[in-house]
């Protein structure tokens, strides 16, 4: 694809020339301007590649001017292309940090150089910025992950800690039931750091590119019984909130059987983040839905609450790393959850949808395709 290049040039019969020029060299000429309003419209328009801009323009800017508001308002490389070579000038133009200065008279050959090195220059200067971006991000996600993994790290590690310590000091002294519930506390703790490691490894996982999708047949129906047990199991343990987790299944109208074509471990981090999630933002008990609806060509899951539900400013926001919603802050918990299920899903080529209101709860429907 030809460079789109705007010529600034207040001689007409130069204007044509040097537009003759361009096209001859295969360049697409989108506008030619003789004063800095029409270029500035003309960028605005056409957002070209790249401007030739003379000094000498009519009205009552000049040349560097109009570069300098192009400057300002767009990101547009700029090649003085002039009569004008004192040193004053030439001067005066360093002040717009221009990618080239080519004095008229011109040859042919001198304008493609100018031009080509402009654009190549244009273009490794935008490469180092995203580079040099993509770095700062990644230096603020290694910072924000450190501190808040090594912070939802230590509090059930000193749960633990001090349960046993209890056990120890006071073993003699304990009832049965005064060391069932310390055991009960490390064993929720223990599982709080399970789930907070998993959720690591699967976040450095999907950094390094190696989050894939292989899908295997699987009976969905067990899977979910499966999972919703063993998280049912874990939070009666943690001695949480009594939430009960209540399964159900529709199929299709072809009666379709429950054995389907996905990725188990991505379906596990799915089921387990959302389920998880919904358990822990229901401080007040109440059961969890999670229905499965199934069609010939798509499944569908389904997990509602009545929790604490997700302010409408935070739901732009849900899917991004380590953002976590105004009103759940005092809960413990590192942001990645909801990040990963957003990856887990689009790996499969599924859909999310959420619909919250605050104080009265929150459903997650995740549909992933059958192909």
């Amino acid at each position: 694809m030809s460079a789109k290049i705007l010529v600034v040039e207040d001689e007409p019969i130069i204007a044509l020339d040097i537009q003759r020029q361009l096209t001859q060299l295969g360049y697409t000429v989108v506008a030619v301007a003789d004063c800095a309003t029409l270029a500035l419209e003309a960028v605005d328009r056409w957002h070209p590649d790249l401007a030739l801009m003379d000094i000498r323009l009519r009205g009552d800017q000049n040349g560097i001017e109009a570069a300098a508001q192009i400057h300002q308002q767009h990101d547009v490389p700029i090649v003085f292309l002039t009569a004008h070579a004192d040193a004053a000038t030439v001067q005066q133009v360093k002040t717009v940090c221009p990618y080239g200065y080519i004095v008229k008279p011109f040859e042919k050959h001198d304008l493609v150089t100018a031009i080509e090195v402009a654009l190549n220059r244009y273009q490794a200067e935008r490469l180092t910025q995203a580079a040099l971006a993509k770095e700062k991000e990644l230096h603020k996600l290694k910072s924000d992950f450190i501190a808040i993994v090594s912070h939802e790290f230590r509090n059930p590690l000193s749960a633990i800690l001090l349960s046993l310590d209890l056990l120890q000091r006071n073993q003699s002294q304990l009832t049965v039931a005064k060391t069932q519930s310390l055991l009960q506390r490390a064993r929720g703790a223990a599982d709080r750091i399970k789930h907070l490691l998993q959720d690591v490894l699967t976040t450095a996982t999907a950094e390094a590119g190696k989050l894939q999708c292989n899908p295997t047949p699987i009976d969905v129906v067990a899977f979910c019984r499966q999972i919703v047990d063993e998280l049912q199991l874990d939070h009666d343990i943690a001695d949480t909130a009594q939430s009960m987790i209540v399964l159900s299944h529709a199929k299709a109208p072809d009666d379709r059987d429950s054995l389907v074509n996905l990725d188990k471990h991505l379906l596990h981090h799915i089921l387990t983040n959302l389920l998880s999630n919904a358990i822990k933002y229901s401080p007040h008990g109440g059961n969890v839905q999670l229905r499965v609806r199934h069609t010939s060509e798509a499944i569908s899951f389904q997990v509602q609450d009545c929790g604490i539900g997700i302010p409408q400013h935070d739901l732009l926001h849900l899917f991004e790393r380590f953002h976590r919603a105004e009103n759940a802050r005092a809960i413990p918990g590192t942001g990645l959850g909801l990040a990963i299920v957003k990856q887990c899903v689009d790996l499969q080529g599924g859909t999310i949808d959420v619909q919250s209101t605050v104080d009265v709860g929150t459903t997650f429907t995740v549909t992933l395709p059958l192909g």
